[in-house]
């Protein structure tokens, strides 16, 4: 018997960051039931670019209308789907810059969302995997002038 074929899949989200008393804050989304603490990002809608969905997406789950200031980084792993083929999932990142709307203003989708400063989420990220995206939200925030 053959293992079934592998199927991929993308999605993209944002790092929305803004300068706090303590230094760098950004917005994280968290779930309590099973406890999650991560970076708002979603699949695309069809037709969307990659930055068009990040776009959505951050609004969408944290209630922000946010622009893409740079790049960050892809984060790539795999699961099972439902029927145990495996997927080859791609979330592309965006460093953002809040615009406008309001944290209460989020979807259903998390309970909370949520600005921390950037050492706390770093602390407190359930998918370790998206460290290397706050690091570079890091050093690129830490480059910009005040």
């Amino acid at each position: 018997m053959t293992a079934p074929a592998a199927r991929t899949a993308s999605a993209a989200g944002g790092v929305v960051f803004r300068r706090g008393a303590e230094g760098p804050e950004i917005v994280v989304v968290l779930r309590h039931n099973p406890p999650l603490v991560a970076l708002p990002k979603g699949k695309p809608d069809l037709g969307e670019s990659v930055e068009q969905t990040a776009i959505r997406e951050v609004r969408e789950e944290t209630g922000l209308e946010a622009r893409i200031l740079e790049p960050l980084g892809e984060v790539r792993y795999w699961f099972p789907d439902e029927d145990g083929v495996r997927v080859d999932k791609v979330v592309t990142y965006f460093l953002m810059e809040a615009t406008g709307g309001a944290l209460e203003l989020h979807d259903h989708e998390f309970d909370e969302v949520v600005w921390v400063h950037i050492a706390e989420a770093e602390r407190r990220l359930s998918h370790r995997n998206q460290l290397h995206i706050i690091h570079r939200a890091a050093e690129l925030i830490g480059k910009m002038p005040a």
